[in-house]
């Protein structure tokens, strides 16, 4: 994908005033996930995500900077978040499946950053580099995994000027991560389900091994069933799941989720004889996936108690009052968590 002469054209003219820049003093830089160096604006208060998985990060750590949504947020999404920053407009997305976001628009938006997060490979790399470089706007690319989620708020953080935010979550997330790892760890492997992830209407779209996807499935020591290979999302036949027969299924569709216990050809399989199919909760974004970025910290937990009931007593009501107060800066009500908490709402 290459800039156009215009787009250049009005990169150079919204750049050409900024004052660092245009007088060659040297600025700060940041070492972002994929080792490149990232200037540090000297004043940030337009941020361009460009893709799904940093617009959550965005809004947690800078909502105000926010210049819009990859995707607009509907009514029942903005219940749960900021209301004058939930309604920013969408601007599309420059990364990943369907990327909808104009060259032109984003440099016209005059960003002071934009910023990826998710998985890096040379891709969004060459991406990165080619519109740092042709527009002088910084571009920094974070890891979007549980590994690596603490590590990328300190490092946005300090490209946003909101360090002091940026190292409280980094704490709860690294809290998080750690105490749920912890109590895993112990846990025999016989006593390990073997789960599968359904994805579609259908169920039959699923991750295969190592998929950011499955990452909280994986991250609990569960056995992904699909992760007889290793890459993203594929489908697979009802035959394929029957043969592996899971003890429990995650599924992230509702329509699904509504129509596999009647289903004749889904019966055999252990999961739904032993109605252990599971409906991630979705507001205002999904536990388990879509998009994979912190929204599934308390999507963790909340597979912990499903798939290690006697070593998660937590309650998940307090648990869901906390992050969401955090993370997304307003506290549900009890009426609420309950709709969040069923997810067939």
């Amino acid at each position: 994908m290459s800039l156009s002469r215009r787009t250049l054209l009005t990169a150079a003219a919204a750049f050409a005033a900024t004052g660092a820049r245009a007088q060659g003093v040297a600025q700060p830089a940041v070492t972002d996930a994929a080792n490149r160096a990232v200037a540090v604006p000297a004043s940030v208060t337009k941020v361009f995500p460009a893709g799904p998985p940093a617009s959550i990060v965005l809004y947690t750590l800078a909502p105000t900077a926010m210049l819009g949504w990859t995707r607009a947020n509907r009514a029942e999404e903005c219940a749960f978040l900021l209301p004058d920053v939930c309604t920013r407009p969408e601007v599309g997305r420059l990364t990943g499946r369907g990327n909808t976001a104009n060259f032109e628009t984003v440099v016209a938006l005059k960003p002071d950053l934009i910023v990826d997060i998710g998985s890096i490979n040379p891709t969004y790399v060459s991406l990165a580099d080619r519109v740092q470089q042709q527009t002088g706007i910084p571009y920094a690319l974070l890891d979007g995994r549980f590994e690596g989620i603490a590590d990328t708020y300190r490092k946005l953080g300090a490209l946003t000027h909101t360090s002091a935010r940026a190292e409280t979550l980094a704490r709860y997330t690294e809290r998080t991560v750690g105490t749920i790892r912890e109590r895993v760890q112990a846990i025999p492997k016989e006593r390990r389900p073997r789960v599968y992830f359904a994805r579609g209407p259908r169920g039959l779209d699923t991750a295969l091994g190592g998929s950011i996807n499955v990452e909280t499935i994986e991250f609990l020591s569960a056995q992904n069933v699909a992760a007889e290979r290793s890459g993203g999302l594929t489908s697979v036949s009802l035959e394929q799941v029957l043969l592996w027969n899971p003890d429990i299924i995650v599924t992230i569709d509702r329509e699904f989720a509504a129509a596999v216990r009647t289903d004749s050809g889904w019966a055999p399989v252990k999961a739904v004889r032993e109605n252990r199919v599971h409906l991630s909760p979705r507001l205002p974004f999904g536990w388990v996936d879509f998009p994979p970025s912190v929204n599934r910290l308390i999507g963790l937990w909340w597979l912990a108690k499903i798939f290690y009931p006697e070593q998660f007593p937590e309650d998940m009501r307090g648990l869901t009052r906390e992050f969401y107060g955090l993370f997304y800066q307003v506290t549900p009500t009890d009426a609420q968590i309950d709709s969040v908490l069923d997810a067939r709402a």
